[in-house]
């Protein structure tokens, strides 16, 4: 029991000053050792300290552990359910990522294959279109070349009377006379052969 020093001076009857403890002002004549530490109180401080720890070990036993024993159970069975749906999860993940490169292979195909047919389709246009214009060139320059043939044709039909003309009027200023037309038509042709 803790007694304060205000409480032993009350109850305590005048005794002498070498009669008490110097901190409490208490009879040093009453108290010999602490009692934990007295040799005589050994056996019954050992028999309640098997008693108590029985009893604390029998608690812990029957009550603390299979408390702690379910709480870890229900602990691996919820892990072990959120491991099995973790892997669940990631099969499907795995799955629609297959699929999606599945898909996109696919578009690269289609899309590739679409490409092809649209540079086909072009090729084929393209080369219609050159033929068409190949067509209305080759009927153009044909055209134009009897057309060239028609003037030139008639450039030389005039070249022969241009030609007649000219030497009529050269001979005519060289010589000073007339000249007959047949004879320089006939001299005209006869050169030009």
């Amino acid at each position: 029991m803790f007694v304060t020093s205000a409480f032993a001076q009350e109850t305590a009857p005048a005794a002498a000053e070498g009669d008490t403890h110097a901190g409490t002002a208490v009879p040093a004549e009453g108290h010999e050792t602490f009692p934990p530490f007295n040799a005589e109180t050994f056996p019954s401080q050992i028999l309640w300290l098997v008693i108590t720890f029985g009893l604390f070990y029998l608690f812990l036993k029957r009550v603390v552990m299979p408390r702690v024993g379910g709480i870890i159970d229900v602990r691996n069975d919820r892990i072990t359910q959120d491991l099995d749906h973790a892997a669940r999860l990631k099969g499907e993940a795995d799955a629609a990522v297959a699929a999606y490169e599945q898909e996109l292979s696919e578009a690269k195909s289609r899309a590739n294959t679409i490409g092809q047919q649209a540079s086909d389709a072009a090729k084929t246009e393209a080369e219609s279109t050159r033929k068409k214009l190949e067509a209305e060139l080759d009927k153009k320059l044909g055209e134009a070349e009897a057309s060239i043939a028609s003037i030139k044709a008639k450039a030389m039909k005039e070249v022969g009377t241009i030609a007649e003309d000219t030497t009529s009027a050269i001979v005519e200023a060289l010589v000073g006379g007339k000249t007959d037309k047949a004879e320089i038509s006939a001299a005209v042709k006869s050169a030009s052969r």
